[in-house]
């Protein structure tokens, strides 16, 4: 594993890049005036419905956390601290588990 000591990280300056050609100021304005229906996708392939049936959020979905204030038994507390750190990260699991399961079972209905 890299130490942040290792990592580079590079930012974009947007006020600092090169200005545009010309011609790539001519290829955008052509760009943004061509029709949507003649724009080629051929190098996009299409999803099939396969692939749709079987889409997830992706794996690198971060969902926004929000602070909140809950009542919670007690005894599920000490469950959940039971089973080692990171009990608030374990409930959020089990309660999006549920969440998922149903809104699953909500669009077979």
């Amino acid at each position: 594993m890299k130490k942040t000591a290792d990592m580079v990280r590079y930012e974009l300056d947007g006020d600092s890049l090169p200005p545009l050609s010309d011609k790539q100021k001519a290829e955008l304005v052509a760009l943004s005036e061509l029709p949507a229906e003649q724009i080629d996708y051929s190098d996009i392939p299409g999803w099939t419905d396969e692939q749709l049936h079987n889409a997830a959020r992706g794996r690198f979905y971060r969902p926004l956390k929000q602070q909140i204030t809950a009542r919670v038994d007690a005894d599920v507390v000490d469950w959940l601290k039971s089973q080692g750190k990171g009990y608030q990260a374990r409930m959020n699991a089990i309660l999006r588990r549920e969440m998922l399961a149903s809104l699953k079972s909500q669009k077979r209905t």
